[in-house]
């Protein structure tokens, strides 16, 4: 199905300057797409909303919601659907990293992990979907992570690599209840990806060790993962759904 001329693209976590969300709507709005960004600050979202406008000549709105609230992600959509296009896409990149061992684990920190990288995944995309049905047309992508699939082996730990699992099981039932309205919905699995969720900024020897494991010779890029999201949100990734697209440098393979 064709999408209308004037489109809107949301992204949860999109504010940080050296995040997969900032990356993908700079990506997104080079191509086009009008932006919709949803971040923990007002303000801070509805800056990076206008340096996007500017810059790339579309149209933009912030609005800052912890994706662990349902009710502030409803609220939130609510308003980036009054001030910006059709909402054709939502890419799901809100997360938080937890290093702390399983014998160390304080409940809190479980439910930390999972309201923010499982929760806020279910309750944006349920209310995305609910305006995608009526005009019979969207795109959904979830970010999960190697650490889903290997089960961890990375910075972070057990319930990381529970939560990112669990966006791959919603991701798979997501996209067969709501295939037959003509919405998509596929998840990104990265690998190292030079960003602070890995526990700050890489040093070049950490790199080096992180690419021993790989079959390419570098550490992914924000601009890996945003490529692949701007990918399966296009008019020609139609036919592709339910999917897990492992961008990760070929360090899992299945």
């Amino acid at each position: 199905m064709t999408f209308p001329a004037s489109r809107t693209a949301v992204v949860t976590g999109a504010v940080s300057e050296r995040g997969i969300g900032r990356a993908t709507v700079n990506y997104l709005a080079a191509q086009g797409w009008n932006i919709g960004i949803i971040d923990l600050d007002d303000a801070a979202c509805k800056a990076a909303a206008k340096e996007i406008a500017a810059e790339y000549g579309v149209q933009a709105h912030g609005v800052g919601a912890n994706v662990a609230s349902e009710a502030e992600v409803r609220a939130a959509i609510d308003e980036l659907e009054a001030e910006l296009p059709q909402i054709v896409a939502l890419a799901n990149v809100a997360g938080v990293s937890s290093p702390i061992g399983y014998l160390e684990l304080e409940p809190a920190e479980w439910d930390r992990v999972l309201s923010i990288n499982l929760n806020g995944v279910h309750f944006a995309t349920r209310r995305a979907a609910e305006s995608m049905v009526k005009n019979g047309i969207g795109r959904i992508v979830n970010i999960s992570s190697v650490s889903a699939q290997r089960g961890g082996g990375t910075f972070s730990k057990t319930p990381y690599s529970v939560a990112k699992a669990g966006v791959i099981g919603l991701t798979r039932a997501t996209a067969r209840e709501l295939g037959e309205y003509d919405i998509t919905v596929n998840a990104i699995s990265p690998g190292p990806i030079d960003t602070d969720i890995m526990g700050g900024t890489l040093s070049e020897e950490r790199k080096d060790e992180l690419v021993k494991d790989l079959v390419v010779n570098r550490v992914g890029s924000t601009r890996d993962i945003a490529a692949a999201i701007a990918f399966l949100i296009s008019e020609d990734a139609g036919y592709i759904s339910g999917q897990t697209l492992n961008v990760d440098g070929g360090l899992y393979m299945h």
